[in-house]
């Protein structure tokens, strides 16, 4: 029988907020946001603890990925073994992170954005500092730990990093509803900042940032907005931007290469070959006429993309071209947010150095507190070792007289003699006062004979008189905050003088990049496109040299100048634009482009209905008609707009455009359904409106009949049209007004 007591009603809108909170917390805290004290999210942490776990120390041979992923996956992060890898090659990317965590073996991919091998073919190890200033002291009860996921093993909360990781190595990570994105920093500047806090607390952001200048990318680069850095570390949000380094190298023969040495930040991966396509296409779409070739020579040893110049070609002026068209000049998002007392929080420089002084003094005193027990008890064994040395005839008499350890023990701790046979009566008085602790009665019990010899006992002295000095300097650390500065201050300059480098990445202010166009002579051509598509620009001596076979073999030609645009009106109530320079301009029997490759038409969706240049637009008045004869007259000067695609008409559902003529002189207008009815009226019927507009209805169709043809003629033409195999004569159809039913030719 079922257990109706187990069913909770609830209001379901109720419920899905609730269970979207606590996903979204969950996500947050314990996946995609790093905790601000060690800067890291809890898959690193897991990670790093488990190849301390596994004693994959700096020092000791390299282990398979896959044996360190698996562990982490069976004894702490119950996800997919690729997130747990991906993690653990981000941390050994020196081109990622500015302070590499993990020693890799093998490929562990490269800046260009090639991944890394698979976890069964890769190994790696802890760097030196990854032991020596993040795992070091989880032996002394430093910080908390909490159960694993299944609660069959104990991992660590936070790992006690010594110094501000958040900063050093950053971080990106994106939550729900939130992200992370903080640039890394250079290890011995961040360093200084944290001194000069602990110094003074008192410091102001602007004072920090005479030793934190800035980021310090590890793919180096230029920060070109140094005045804007101020606010960006004083809110922890901004933008910085950053430029690649590029170098000139003179050639021969007056040509130039320009080199570039270095990248943005966001461009490493597969950004660098978007960026060799950018450049390519600078010269394709015909901005710079400049470029020769291209050539990525990168390697491990560094970054070299070289472009070669004509001969005197503007290199001051190219360069700002890259700058202004290409990532050369990229964006770096600044948003320092992260795990703070167990919320997320946006912090700047200062309330970071805070938050992780704060977490040193914590890691300090937790540090010597417990030294300071184990010393402490350390004195009491050595002084009850010392103690009975000086009484060692009187001990050894005590353990030869007792029956068992428990009658020793008690003499030893409390004087009871009772049962104890004594040589005399003296030996008995002597031991009744005895007192020794439980700890130095159990020392002695357990001490061995070779303690009594002479050296034994100097050194048993010389231990005592150095554990009274680790006291005494613990009880000063922990008792006097400048004694913990000093020792946290000597551990910081330990690591900056080990692991600290360079910086890499320059902070200045620049000039915005302006690049100068070259002046295009405008001039004549002609737009061709075939049925198929294909377009491509010819001049005007070349079309009229071959006008016949021109107009035979293409559908729409159209007379535009070379620095103008071409629109191109669909079926579906759609005007293209395209520029003209993005045509590829050649000789007549060149086959051209596919109009799709540099347009948003769709050849799966729309069908051309006409083509215009920009300048016949704006001349013009069109007349618009659609398959359910709704008409209207649109001025050209509507579709001089700059995006790419717009609406050029509104259509009800299930209609389409038919056709597009510009009005000349030719008053009438004949539609022609497909069931064969005529009708012709005069234009000035048809109301002149905007192109959001339907139009007016020209024709009552039959069910299922559409408008197939329009024509456009005077009384006085003598025209005719082909249809269904006979010869109409259009000025033959009877004259009437808008919006009748027609009438058959048959």
């Amino acid at each position: 029988m079922e257990d109706k007591s187990r069913i909770i009603q609830t209001e379901y809108s109720e419920e899905m907020k609730r269970s979207f909170i606590d996903y979204s917390m969950s996500v947050i805290t314990a996946r995609a946001l790093p905790d601000v004290r060690d800067g890291l999210k809890p898959v690193q942490r897991r990670v790093l603890y488990d190849m301390y776990e596994l004693g994959v120390r700096y020092d000791q041979p390299h282990r398979k990925s896959a044996r360190i992923v698996g562990d982490t996956m069976g004894k702490y992060h119950p996800h997919g073994d690729s997130s747990i890898y991906d993690a653990l090659v981000v941390m050994s990317q020196d081109f990622k992170k500015g302070l590499p965590l993990i020693d890799g073996h093998g490929n562990f991919g490269n800046i260009e954005g090639d991944g890394a091998a698979a976890m069964r073919y890769t190994e790696a190890r802890l760097f030196k500092v990854t032991q020596d200033a993040f795992l070091s002291d989880l032996d002394k009860d430093v910080v908390d730990f909490g159960p694993n996921f299944d609660e069959t093993e104990k991992e660590p909360l936070v790992l006690p990093v010594r110094f501000s990781n958040f900063l050093v190595n950053g971080s990106e990570g994106i939550a729900v509803g939130m992200a992370t994105s903080t640039p890394p920093h250079n290890l011995s500047e961040v360093i200084d900042a944290t001194k000069a806090y602990m110094q003074n607390e008192e410091i102001s952001t602007k004072e920090l940032m005479k030793y934190v200048k800035g980021p310090d990318f590890p793919t180096g680069g230029i920060v070109i907005n140094k005045d804007e850095l101020l606010e960006i570390y004083e809110s922890g949000t901004g933008k910085i931007k950053i430029r690649g380094k590029v170098e000139v190298e003179e050639l021969k023969g007056g040509r130039t290469n320009v080199v570039i040495t270095e990248i943005p930040y966001p461009m490493i991966g597969m950004n660098i070959s978007k960026f060799l396509t950018d450049v390519a296409a600078l010269s394709e779409s015909k901005k710079t006429m400049d470029i020769v070739d291209i050539s990525n020579q990168s390697s491990k040893e560094g970054i070299r993309i070289v472009i070669e110049l004509k001969r005197d070609a503007d290199v001051d002026n190219f360069i700002n071209l890259l700058y202004k068209k290409t990532r050369l000049e990229d964006t770096f998002g600044v948003n320092m947010l992260g795990i703070y007392k167990g919320r997320p929080e946006t912090m700047g420089l200062k309330a970071l150095i805070k938050a992780n002084v704060d977490f040193q003094y914590e890691l300090a005193t937790r540090k010597y507190n417990n030294l300071l027990a184990k010393e402490t008890e350390k004195k009491e064994i050595q002084e009850g070792l010392i103690k009975a040395c000086n009484v060692i005839d009187l001990v050894i008499e005590i353990l030869r007289g007792s029956r068992d350890r428990a009658m020793a023990k008690a003499c030893l701790v409390n004087g009871e003699t009772a049962g104890i046979k004594f040589k005399s009566r003296e030996s008995s008085i002597m031991a009744s006062e005895l007192r020794f602790t439980e700890k130095q009665a159990n020392a002695i019990l357990e001490m061995r004979l070779y303690k009594l010899i002479g050296l034994e006992l100097d050194a048993l002295i010389k231990e005592h008189e150095e554990t009274m000095a680790n006291i005494y300097r613990y009880e000063d650390i922990l008792d006097r905050k400048e004694s913990m500065v000093q020792v946290i201050i000597n551990d910081l300059d330990t690591y900056k003088k080990e692991f600290g480098r360079k910086r890499r990445t320059l902070i200045e202010n620049a000039e915005e990049a302006v690049y100068k166009e070259k002046e295009i002579e405008e001039t004549d051509v002609i737009f061709l496109m075939d049925r198929f598509g294909y377009a491509r620009i010819i001049d005007l001596p070349t079309y009229e040299r071959n006008k016949e076979t021109a107009d035979a073999e293409n559908k729409y030609i159209v007379s535009c100048k070379n620095t103008g645009r071409v629109c191109i009106f669909t079926d579906i109530g759609q005007m293209h634009t395209i520029k003209v320079m993005d045509l590829p301009f050649g000789k007549f029997r060149d086959k051209g482009i596919p109009i799709d490759n540099i347009s948003n038409f769709s050849t799966d969706r729309e069908q051309i209905v006409f083509v215009a240049s920009r300048t016949e637009l704006n001349l013009n008045r069109f007349v618009f008609v659609t398959a359910k004869a709704m008409c209207k007259i649109v001025s050209g000067g509507e579709f001089d707009v700059t995006k790419k695609t717009i609406a050029s008409t509104k259509l009800n559902a299930g209609d389409r455009l038919v056709s597009i003529s510009p009005i000349t002189e030719r008053n009438n207008i004949i539609l022609q359904s497909k069931d064969g009815m005529f009708i012709r009226f005069l234009i000035d019927e048809i109301s002149e409106m905007k192109k959001t507009s339907v139009g007016v209805r020209g024709m009552k169709l039959a069910d299922k009949d559409e408008v197939e043809n329009v024509y456009f003629t005077t009384d006085a033409d003598i025209s005719t049209i082909e249809y269904k195999g006979s010869t109409v004569m259009l000025n033959m159809v009877k004259q009437t007004k808008r919006d009748g039913k027609g009438h058959s030719l048959k």
